[in-house]
């Protein structure tokens, strides 16, 4: 058995009346008699018709209760938990969250911040993967707020919520030297990332401040997912003199290590930033914080915005914590 959704037609029909009559009772609009008023609405109840509220304050100019969310890919945990954030923070104030994922593409990212900004959404909350921001600061100064997450804009001045990266990398750096271990190498995501420039640089800083002087042999970067980042840490482990100990950026290079280290038996140590599920049972080592977090705080910062606070702009960095597990154990005699 299949079903409409009942139209303006058919309430005009029920009605008894034109449907211009039917559009100014749904939509609020004065000059029109109480009496047809009750019965246009008597029809709506009867025919469970509900008025698309979207288009109706399309009509009237205003933008829809919608945030737009653009994120990498929207199956790694990391991102998901940063929409469910943001999600819980708009719930109640009655906004809905359109996530879509930019695949690391800016060409991609560009097309999804039009579209978004053709559904008239109150405010963008951005995971960028581009470096040109042209567009949305063309949108930021037609009025729509922007946030910027987890990768902060280096032409645009609008709110940032972001990870402590250098701080977080140097936790982990240090606790591997405090291991015995000077052979460490990095596995980073793609280099063009603010984020993988931001550890890449921290890295380097405490390496070079406990002595050691090589460092840059050992980074690898432009692993994006796990099968390159595997690739990588196999090409690592297979140098004349391999670390004994690796540092990866994010959770999917984590995962990428593990599988490359699986029947070794020269496994070094490793520490990876990001905590994900069952690092805990694999005893890994991480650099862990609070997607959640970041998306509770943009949200929040855009509901201000969307508010009509038109403060400076704010820029927070969300700490990081070490979780010392069984994989950061002292290299190998």
């Amino acid at each position: 058995m299949t079903s409409t959704r009942p139209t303006l037609q058919a309430v005009a029909t029920r009605s008894g009346v034109s449907m211009k009559t039917v559009s100014r009772v749904v939509n609020g609009e004065r000059y029109v008699a109480p009496e047809t008023a009750a019965r246009v609405l008597a029809a709506a109840a009867e025919l469970g018709f509900r008025p698309n509220a979207l288009a109706r304050e399309f009509r009237a100019g205003a933008r829809s209760a919608t945030v737009g969310l653009v994120t990498g890919d929207v199956a790694n945990p990391f991102y998901a938990r940063i929409a469910r954030g943001a999600e819980h923070a708009l719930r109640d104030p009655g906004y809905s969250l359109l996530a879509a994922s930019n695949d690391e593409d800016p060409a991609r990212e560009r097309t999804l911040v039009a579209q978004l900004v053709d559904r008239r959404v109150s405010g963008l909350l951005v995971v960028s993967a581009d470096d040109d921001h042209g567009l949305l600061a063309a949108e930021h100064a037609l009025g729509t707020p922007v946030v910027f997450l987890d990768r902060a804009p280096v032409d645009l001045d609008v709110d940032t919520v972001v990870l402590d990266n250098a701080g977080g990398m140097r936790l982990a750096v240090e606790h591997l030297l405090d291991r015995g271990h000077h052979r460490i190498g990095l596995v980073g995501d793609l280099g063009r990332l603010s984020t993988h420039r931001e550890r890449v640089e921290a890295f380097g800083t405490t390496m070079r401040a406990a002595g050691v002087t090589d460092w840059e042999r050992r980074v690898r970067s432009d692993s994006h997912d796990v099968e390159q980042a595997a690739g990588a840490v196999r090409a690592l482990l297979d140098d004349a003199e391999p670390p004994t100990a690796i540092v990866t950026t994010n959770n999917r290079i984590t995962t990428g290590a593990l599988r490359a280290l699986v029947d070794r038996p020269d496994r070094p140590a490793l520490v990876g930033f990001d905590d994900f599920d069952l690092a805990d049972v694999l005893g890994i080592t991480v650099v862990a914080h609070e997607p959640d977090t970041m998306g509770r705080v943009g949200a929040e910062e855009l509901l201000a915005r969307i508010a009509g606070d038109d403060a400076p702009a704010r820029h927070h960095v969300l700490p990081v914590r070490l979780v010392v597990r069984a994989s950061s154990g002292a290299p190998t005699p």
